[in-house]
């Protein structure tokens, strides 16, 4: 944004203007507009809301409450400048909500590619390719999750260490990869003074993932030393990371809660091992992830800044120092197998929500990471994605592009406000090792975890090409087995895993059977009147990969022969129709389709709709789709 002053504004000497108005004290760009009510948006809302189904709102119920997010975070229809939100202040300046410099990303943020396969020289390969086309930094998984560490020099032989960051991640083995790496660059003449990226010790992350006990003291011995060694080093050699947490299954709230909570016991740490909070914050640096919630990414890292100056400003530190550097993940329990392709765009909307939010450095995973390691063209399409949003949206050409947003405003502080809430109850658990150790945090990601899968269950939620509009013919993506990663701890989970079980087992039972498992959709009435009925019942069942086939008349004028013909396919048949037609016909329909050999009738509505019909399920909207999708597998034969 340019501002002009009034000096600026004023017309000089050398300018020849006849009768120039006078300026005026102030400059509203909305003036020759009528001022809008919050009334008036309210009926606009309320309107378009009755169009999607939700009726009977009025315009102030329309601005109230209209969702809540897992975790508890109301959602509302309006926001306006009469919402109470704190001021958010200014880029560069604590809290740092706007941004951790004052100028943003503008020039675009650190591109940083992930590299996990275990060949030193494909790593080398792709690290090479991957740098000529738009990668900014490299983040290299080590030892028991990647290459050997011994090939640290190997891989990075042709890399310039002095302008390439360079992030670790060896897990247990963090502090002999640093050294390691630390070995080469003195080896090849490098400055350590000149090096950037992160070290990647982190041994809360590694006990979170693994079950094994929180090991501190060691890290925060070598990061003391190698900070009084090269404290003027843009390297640093702490990660928070917030993965193990978001992957088990968390909140965005207690994503930032969790990682604030383990930003202190590292600053603890640190100081216990001499250093000033000055120089234990510049150690750290927090990884987050992204997720194809737009709105909810970007406040989580305006948030999280926040949450880390309140945290730095009363351990201490200087305000300069207080700003957090984010490294922003695309979200891995958003990533599918199958219909993997959508995945570019869920990763597409979460590294352009990172970007809003601010982070300092992004990784977009490939769209085929869930299935094995990613290929050429995996690589290509996640590289691209962020030159595309950088160099061609300009989306980092603006400072803060989401400040002002009311909405996005009263989230941030919506999600700080949860946020501390998280980090108040992991200190009162102990701190955040104790509360690894007690299992406290893994029942709290499960009780959320549940929270989501049923959202998944009743389709409330949607995963795109899995949950909803999957392919039955879709051809499968096939890709190198990628190397087992540390386990032991919190689970690694991905959103879509249910329903993709639920499709390997009907493709081994189409396999073995040549045709796929089959439900009859019998309508009651003339297939116009009964479409809307026809379409939910095969949408709900689709998922699970059974294929429905509609019989050619309705349940009523169907014969002997009719319903022998389909028996042929299936021997579960779904009623479909108005709540008029169950009425009249659901009992007597039922009753011919069980006296034909139908096994299991299913209807597709509520059970008041046809109180005297022998069915055993109904599909409705909010039912369980999951528990029936599986029962059904299980009544047409498909092994589990």
């Amino acid at each position: 944004m340019v501002c002009m002053t009034d000096a600026a504004a004023a017309p000089t000497e050398s300018v020849d203007l006849e009768s120039p108005p006078p300026a005026p004290e102030h400059l509203s760009l909305g003036s020759e507009f009528p001022v809008a009510t919050r009334e008036q948006w309210g009926k606009l809302v309320a309107g378009v809301l009755d169009k999607s189904g939700a009726r009977g709102l009025t315009p102030e119920s329309a601005a109230q409450k209209l969702s809540v997010t897992i975790g508890g975070i109301p959602i509302a229809a309006i926001y306006g400048a009469d919402d109470d939100v704190p001021d958010a202040g200014f880029p560069g300046f604590a809290p740092f909500v706007r941004g951790r410099v004052a100028q943003g990303t503008l020039g675009g943020w650190d591109v940083r590619a992930r590299f996990t396969h275990p060949s030193p020289g494909e790593t080398r390969e792709q690290i090479l390719l991957d740098l000529e086309n738009g990668v900014t930094s490299l983040w290299l998984s080590v030892g028991s999750s990647g290459f050997p560490i011994d090939a640290l020099g190997d891989v990075l032989s042709e890399v310039l260490l002095d302008l390439a960051p360079i992030v670790l991640d060896a897990g247990a083995d963090g502090i002999a990869a640093a050294r390691t790496f630390l070995e080469t660059a003195a080896a090849r003449g490098v400055e350590i003074a000149a090096l950037t990226g992160n070290l990647g010790l982190d041994p809360l992350g590694h006990a979170a993932r693994t079950g094994t006990p929180v090991q501190l003291d060691e890290a925060a011995s070598f990061a003391a030393q190698f900070s009084a060694d090269w404290g003027d080093s843009l390297l640093r050699s702490i990660v928070v990371d917030a993965l193990p947490f978001h992957d088990a299954g968390a909140t965005e709230a207690q994503e930032l809660g969790l990682s604030i909570a383990a930003g202190v016991a590292y600053l603890r740490a640190l100081a216990d091992a001499g250093l000033s909070p000055d120089a234990a914050a510049a150690q750290l640096e927090f990884r987050y992830a992204a997720t194809d919630d737009q709105f909810l990414t970007i406040a989580k890292f305006r948030a999280a800044r926040k949450l880390w100056s309140r945290i730095a400003a009363a351990c201490g530190v200087a305000e300069a120092k207080q700003g957090q550097l984010q490294h922003a993940v695309t979200s891995w329990p958003m990533m599918t197998r199958r219909d993997p392709y959508v995945n570019i765009l869920r990763t597409t909307v979460a590294a352009f929500a990172a970007g809003v939010g601010g982070a300092d450095a992004v990784t977009v995973l490939p769209f085929d990471s869930a299935i094995g390691l990613p290929d050429t063209l995996g690589r290509r399409v996640a590289r691209n994605t962020q030159s595309l949003i950088i160099d061609e949206s300009h989306i980092a050409a603006v400072i803060d592009p989401a400040g002002g947003s009311w909405y996005v405003e009263s989230l941030t502080e919506a999600l700080a406000e949860a946020g501390w809430e998280q980090f108040q109850q992991i200190e009162a658990a102990g701190g955040i090792a104790a509360a690894l150790a007690d299992g406290v945090v893994a029942e709290a990601l499960d009780l959320s975890r549940r929270e989501h899968d049923h959202k998944l269950d009743v389709r409330e939620n949607a995963i795109t090409g899995v949950s909803e509009f999957p392919q039955l013919d879709e051809k499968p993506v096939v890709r190198q087995p990628a190397p087992e990663l540390p386990s032991g701890g919190l689970p690694r989970i991905r959103w879509s895993e249910r329903h993709e079980a639920m499709r390997e087992r009907s493709d081994r039972f189409t396999a073995a059977e040549s045709h796929f498992p089959t439900v009859l959709l019998v309508p009651l009435e003339s297939p116009r009147a009964a479409s809307a009925r026809l379409s939910f019942a095969g949408d709900l069942l689709l998922p699970a990969g059974i294929e429905t086939i509609t019989l050619g008349v309705t349940g009523e004028s169907a014969t002997e022969a009719d319903l022998r013909e389909a028996l042929k396919a299936t021997t579960v048949a779904c009623l479909c129709g108005t709540d008029d037609a169950y009425a009249a016909s659901a009992a007597s329909v039922a009753d011919a389709l069980r006296g034909a050999g139908f096994t299991t009738v299913l209807l597709a509505g509520q059970a008041k709709a046809a109180p005297d019909a022998k069915i055993d399920t109904f599909l409705f909207r909010g039912c369980d789709a999951v528990a029936i999708q599986e029962q059904l597998l299980d009544e047409l034969g498909v092994s589990r």
